[in-house]
């Protein structure tokens, strides 16, 4: 079993690339927020370096995977409030929480649309599924 997956020694999981290719496909980003050099889904991305919190996502279609921590409710805000600028649409992979306070406030009654992911994706090269079940969050 792979315990850095119910543990916060690692938070950034690397989308699984069919999953992402099948949103890819329907939405066609343009910007992947949240990414490192290695992991990176778009010609265009930010890494920890540049920030994506900081950033102006305007006019782009965004894909956020943000990291699992204490700072995912800092993304779902920046997700929301991006998402309201025009010719812009952001597209989010979190944990399907819905008893958080960003679930309710940013997320809840607030997004075009959520994906609820049947089963447990595989981040990375992990050999065990994610510990929670996944969501997509449409903004």
């Amino acid at each position: 079993m792979n315990l850095a997956l119910f543990s916060s020694v690692k938070d950034n999981w690397e989308t699984p690339q069919a999953f992402f290719d099948k949103l890819n496909e329907e939405f066609r980003f343009t910007l992947d927020a949240c990414a490192s050099a290695e992991n990176a889904k778009c010609r265009m991305f930010f890494t920890t370096k540049e920030n994506g919190l900081v950033q102006d996502w305007e006019g782009h279609v965004v894909f956020v995977n943000p990291p699992y921590g204490r700072k995912i409710s800092a993304w779902v805000e920046k997700c929301y409030e991006e998402s309201r600028k025009k010719n812009t649409k952001v597209v989010m992979l979190l944990p399907a929480r819905t008893d958080t306070i960003y679930f309710h406030k940013y997320i809840f009654r607030k997004v075009n649309e959520i994906r609820f992911i049947k089963g447990h994706l595989k981040f990375s090269n992990s050999q065990n599924s994610a510990p929670v079940p996944s969501m997509v969050a449409v903004f």
